[in-house]
């Protein structure tokens, strides 16, 4: 069954505006997603979706239709609004005409730190969303078995990130941890390789033999990573620019050291 919206005061409107602000989202343990393609990847990973509204413009496209019989064949709740509702919920300056509220999965560190093989990501106050939802996305390709993100990192669940991360949002375990001595502990008595990026180190990224269980952190934009991270490293390492830039974006660096990961204890095994 399909209810029907059209007051921008109904409570649904209201509670979904509160989701556009992080500390509802954080409240509430919920977030929205937004457009076509990742509430199909929604679907697919079997997400807890709490409802999904639309308009009709998600109607003018038999994709659009055969994504709202998959909710509908899914018992998730669906409300119709009309566009003056949708524009007023929407995140985005051009919505698609769908989007869903999520609930948010939670995970800890315990649940996958005692893996033969592990892979980890770690966000050093990254503040940018475009940045973090491609370190997502690409840490989902290569394979990594968590992301841990420290006090001071931007919203994950913010729409930009979100859309940056291509439904890999999904796919991904995302580990929350304010205090970063104590992850740092964790990690060593995993016997776990702590990976930073130092302008000063010896060795680039592609000199080093790398061990079967990584933390690689990725710092902050603007200072790169913090001083007792890079002290608490037992790997250094630095990426060569050859050219006039200062740096490389952080996205683009973390893929770069990932995908050496990926090189040395994936592709070199098969």
């Amino acid at each position: 069954m399909v209810l029907e919206i059209t007051s921008l005061s109904n409570r649904h409107v209201k509670s979904i505006k509160l989701l556009h602000r992080r500390k509802y989202r954080e409240k509430n343990g919920e977030f929205i997603i937004e457009g076509l393609r990742i509430v199909e990847h929604a679907l697919d990973n079997n997400v807890h979706i709490g409802a999904v509204y639309y308009s009709d413009e998600i109607l003018a496209t038999s994709r659009g239709h055969t994504l709202l019989n998959r909710i509908s064949y899914n018992n998730i709740n669906l409300y119709k609004v009309n566009e003056r509702v949708f524009r007023e919920i929407s995140t985005t300056d051009n919505p698609q005409g769908i989007l869903g509220v999520v609930k948010r999965k939670y995970y800890n560190i315990d649940d996958i730190i005692d893996k033969e093989k592990l892979f980890l990501i770690v966000l050093d106050r990254l503040q940018d969303p475009g940045n973090v939802g491609t370190i997502i996305r690409t840490a989902d390709s290569a394979g990594v078995d968590g992301i841990i993100v420290l006090k001071g990192t931007v919203d994950i669940y913010n729409s930009k990130t979100i859309r940056s991360t291509m439904g890999s949002i999904f796919t991904t375990p995302i580990i929350h941890v304010d205090d970063p001595t104590n992850m740092v502990s964790i990690l060593k008595s995993h016997n776990i390789d702590i990976v930073a990026t130092d302008l000063n180190a010896k060795n680039y990224y592609f000199q080093m033999d790398y061990s079967n269980k990584n933390a690689i952190i990725i710092g902050n934009e603007a200072e790169g990573i913090c001083q007792e991270l890079i002290e608490h490293s037992n790997i250094k390492v630095k990426i060569p620019i050859v050219g006039n830039a200062e740096s490389l974006n952080a996205s683009i660096a973390s893929g770069i050291i990932m995908y050496e990961l990926v090189r040395q204890n994936y592709i070199s095994e098969n």
